[in-house]
């Protein structure tokens, strides 16, 4: 496995959040995460990257423990695409994509004609070609993930790690960052593990769905496998109808509203008096 999290127990202080996930990525292969808020997911993001360093557990990248890893050596493989992001409101998309180059070169030397070559390669591949010289600021929701996006890709990391790229954004966007990333996966063959609420786009973008509920792993799978009636109560609390998608024979989930409403309080006498 390119990527591999074994038994590992992450925590904030005295809080445990993740307790003995183990979790794999092959080589150009998508997972996705998912589960309730609360469930660790960006939390296993944040120590696979080596943000947060477990209590015990490992990671390794191609079999090679990454504990010992500096940090511009751990971001040459594995690139980390946070959910929300900011830049100065005068930096342009090429000057953004450009700190992606940070982790080739040291902190005194001017960019180098590879680096040049690497941020016109990432711009090219997430389509903002004819953007790279407008303010990040500018852009639309879905453009400035891009451009996010491309600065992570700058990297040429073998993994993406992305917590929730489609925040904030309207569906249209979502669905095109989302078809970006899996681009860049078959073309590239850039691993992707990421995490996304929205069931049906994790079984449209996924080769394989990891569940977590409470910090650990209950269910991993294929998108049939793990998408299915009883593991969407078991996760969520919720019933959902699945069948297949006509067009793609992928997993459609359905959720069915739950049936009940709150209490309506009658107003009293004297409430309605003093209105």
């Amino acid at each position: 496995m390119l990527l591999e999290g074994r038994e590992l127990n992450l925590a904030y202080g005295a809080t445990t959040v993740v307790d003995d996930v183990s979790i794999t990525v092959g080589a150009g292969e998508v997972v996705t995460l998912i589960g309730p808020n609360g469930s660790g997911k960006s939390t296993v993001l944040k120590g696979l990257s080596g943000r947060l360093s477990p209590r015990s557990g490992s990671v390794l990248v191609d079999g090679a423990d990454t504990a010992s890893w500096s940090a511009r050596r751990r971001a040459k493989s594995l690139g980390m695409l946070n959910q929300v992001n900011t830049a100065p409101p005068d930096m342009t998309v090429r000057e953004l994509v450009g700190y992606g180059r940070h982790p080739h070169r040291r902190w005194f030397q001017l960019p180098s004609a590879d680096d040049a070559r690497a941020v016109g390669w990432a711009i090219d591949h997430t389509g903002l070609d004819a953007l790279a010289d407008r303010p990040v600021a500018e852009l639309s929701g879905g453009e400035a993930q891009r451009a996010w996006l491309a600065m992570v890709l700058a990297q040429r990391p073998r993994v993406l790690l992305l917590d929730e790229p489609t925040t904030y954004l309207d569906i249209a966007h979502q669905h095109e960052v989302l078809e970006v990333v899996t681009a860049l996966n078959r073309t590239l063959g850039i691993a992707v593990l990421m995490v996304l609420h929205d069931l049906n786009q994790a079984a449209t973008f996924s080769d394989r769905v990891v569940a977590l509920s409470g910090g650990r792993v209950v269910a991993d799978g294929t998108p049939d496998d793990v998408l299915t009636p009883a593991s969407i109560r078991d996760v969520y609390g919720m019933e959902a109808d699945v069948d297949p998608d006509p067009r793609t024979g992928r997993p459609r989930i359905h959720l069915i509203r739950r049936d009940w409403s709150p209490a309506v309080r009658q107003p009293t006498d004297a409430t309605a008096t003093a209105h």
